[in-house]
């Protein structure tokens, strides 16, 4: 038996997942735990990490590793995105996590983020032909699935926290904000070539910008556990309306609507404009939203790991 911890630290959050791994391969969550950190808050154009949001981080941390010492036979993987990614002191921050809390980090590409996405969306949700969006709080990762295999991937600077910092209000939103955003937006995602080959296929969005799209519709027709957005659809008229919602009331406005996080209430227009200009672009029938994605691509890598293993180690008899 095994206790795997896998740590994802964003832009925006910084969580943690404990499955426990039995010999015959079966599988089981144990704890789940989430902190918005906000590690990418004021990088600037200077892409340096902040004293604030390092000592928020470090707490989260902290957090985390009081809940997995408890453990026995623990096995810990803990990736870095976007925010760590183009941060200018990435090596003095990663040696504080390492000597401070004792994990270490592991920075990984945007394509790899986007893999591990579609690993942990395709082993649960059906993906033969789509295009998977994961908007985060510094990136947005897309892949294009065509005939059950990644056809393209690829990750984009761009996500709740640094859009709303670069042209978005927290509190009102203005009509020349969001046009100059959404125009900056909808330009890099012109030039993601492949692209035209996803028009008409469903999306399937992941990411907390995205899933919160999900939970305020739920909310909105009663569903019971509105955090269990796995395989939700809306259509693109659910979405628009919910969009137009959201942009239409203030910082406290939004903070009223159900299904809406306080916490997520000043950057969730950044965070959704990605997942409203893809709708437009691809023009799909319905959106499918996942609960898994980079932890659980993860998760699923380390299982294949210990089969092919295990299958290794199991002698043959001669018949």
């Amino acid at each position: 038996m095994e206790n795997f911890a896998v740590i994802d630290l964003g832009s925006n959050s910084v969580r943690m997942t404990i499955t426990r791994i039995n010999d015959d391969g079966t599988y089981s969550p144990v704890k789940e735990m989430k902190s918005y950190v906000r590690l990418s808050e004021n990088m600037g154009e200077a892409h340096e990490l902040q004293p604030d949001a390092i000592d928020r981080t470090l707490t989260a941390l902290r957090e985390f590793k009081d809940e997995y010492d408890q453990l026995d036979n623990l096995k810990i993987k803990a990736v870095a995105t976007a925010a760590t990614r183009q941060a200018v002191n990435q090596k003095q921050f990663l040696k504080t996590v390492t000597s401070e809390i004792g994990i270490p980090l592991e920075v990984i590409s945007g394509t790899t983020e986007a893999y591990y996405d579609y690993l942990g969306v395709s082993e649960t949700l059906p993906a033969t032909n789509a295009v998977i969006l994961d908007t985060g709080g510094g990136s947005s990762e897309i892949v294009l699935v065509q005939n059950n295999a990644v056809s393209h991937l690829i990750s984009i600077p761009l996500g709740s926290v640094n859009l709303t910092q670069e042209y978005l209000p927290t509190d009102q939103i203005t009509p020349d904000a969001l046009f100059n955003a959404m125009t900056f937006v909808s330009e890099v995602l012109n030039n993601v070539w492949w692209l035209r080959n996803g028009l008409n296929l469903p999306i399937i969005g992941l990411g907390g910008s995205n899933r919160t799209m999900a939970k305020i519709n739920r909310r909105r027709k009663n569903l019971l556990n509105i955090e269990d957005v796995h395989g939700y659809r809306l259509s693109r008229h659910s979405v628009d309306q919910t969009f137009s919602e959201i942009i239409g009331t203030n910082l406290e406005g939004r903070k009223q609507i159900p299904g809406l996080s306080k916490g997520r209430a000043d950057i969730i227009v950044g965070g959704l404009i990605p997942l409203v200009l893809l709708i437009r672009y691809l023009d799909p029938d319905h959106i499918t939203f996942s609960n898994n994605g980079l932890r659980e691509g993860i998760l699923f890598e380390h299982l294949n790991d210990l089969r092919t293993q295990n299958t290794r180690e199991t002698p043959i008899n001669d018949l």
